[in-house]
């Protein structure tokens, strides 16, 4: 049996419920985990009262154990299911919580629909020409957001790619410590550029050559965007109350200031939430500032080395909208507002 929390436990039992009302669970409990292509499954050994389920996670979903008696059985289905899903089902660009860095998922969409209809090298070609704009995208907005703090006669012309993510890097993941870190990292954003710029001009290249530019760049954005992200952010390597990684978003709106919302990270093992700081749409609002702005006055108390958003500023909660119950040990009763969509970080981006 693996460790597990009470939230964990509850999302389970929740969701037995969604599927069979009149059903109790009597017994449910973590045996086993399995990371594939970047995502964490997670097997679930569940007794109710008429019968036994696999319940395997990321996404959610049951099967009975008469049919699947082998639980490496059920992850296998489960793991082809989960690949066969059809490309329309795939997370659409406004689902993703990446702001400020919309701009550059949305060049990287319009090459894979691109993609989808190449036959000729002028195709190809054009393939070429929309990772180009997706990488000058990224460091567009990722220049503003990380911006220049060096001398003024040094800063790097604002299309010169590779200066540009060799600072970026450099900020994110500053220190000797990082070295090793930083270094796979630029090299991939550098051999997608360079990739990119020999297919847009390639008179006899092939689809699978736009096919590699299309997914180098998706991968190397989507682990570029979120490295970003977490510094921008202020998510910590660990939880610096126990140390764990465990560490997702929460976020959410203050009534007295709608149109800002607002994320923090939170421990998923122990319960540690760090500053909330709110989500700008556009890196231009960074360069104004915006992201400098503090929680309303009162919004905030400081309880046991973690900041508590009380009063109208509500916390995602998995339990859905109609639930009104708070986390235990987390915030008090007045928490009120909807519900927003959240992400998890350590995952990279994906489109």
């Amino acid at each position: 049996m693996l460790p597990s929390t009470p939230k964990e436990k509850q999302a389970i039992i929740d969701y037995m419920f969604s599927q069979a009302p009149d059903l109790t669970v009597e017994f449910l409990q973590k045996v086993y985990v399995e990371n594939v292509l970047g995502h964490q499954h997670a097997v679930w050994d569940v007794h109710r009262n008429v019968d036994r389920w696999w319940v395997i996670t990321n996404p959610t979903n049951l099967y009975s154990q008469d049919q699947f008696p082998n639980m490496d059985l059920a992850v296998t289905f489960h793991v082809g299911l989960c690949l066969r899903i059809p490309r329309a089902d795939k997370a659409k660009l406004f689902d993703l919580s990446i702001e400020p860095l919309t701009a550059c998922f949305r060049h990287v969409s319009e090459a894979s629909d691109a993609l989808n209809h190449a036959e000729e090298v002028s195709d190809f070609q054009a393939v070429g020409v929309r990772c180009r704009e997706a990488l000058l995208a990224f460091t567009g907005a990722a220049q503003i957001v990380v911006p220049w703090t060096g001398e003024a006669s040094a800063k790097p012309k604002q299309a010169d790619f590779k200066a540009w993510v060799d600072h970026i890097y450099s900020v994110t993941h500053a220190g000797q410590t990082h070295e090793h870190r930083r270094h796979p990292l630029k090299m991939l954003l550098d051999e997608a550029w360079r990739f990119s710029n020999w297919l847009t001009h390639a008179k006899a290249s092939a689809w699978h050559d736009a096919e590699a530019a299309t997914t180098t760049v998706e991968h190397a954005l989507g682990l570029a965007t979120s490295l970003v992200l977490r510094h921008v952010r202020g998510v910590p390597d660990a939880c610096p109350a126990c140390g764990s990684t465990r560490l997702s978003p929460q976020r959410g709106v203050n009534d007295s200031v709608p149109d800002i919302e607002w994320e923090r990270p939170a421990c998923e093992k122990c319960g540690w939430t760090g500053d909330p700081v709110p989500i700008l749409p556009r890196p231009e609002d960074y360069a104004a500032g915006e992201h400098e702005r503090a929680p309303p006055e009162g919004e905030c108390e400081q309880r046991d080395q973690a900041v508590r958003l009380v009063a109208n500023l509500c916390v995602i909660l998995s339990c859905g909208p109609a639930c009104g119950d708070s986390p235990s040990g987390t915030v008090g009763s007045t928490l009120t507002g909807r519900l927003l969509r959240s992400h998890v970080w350590f995952h990279r981006v994906q489109t």
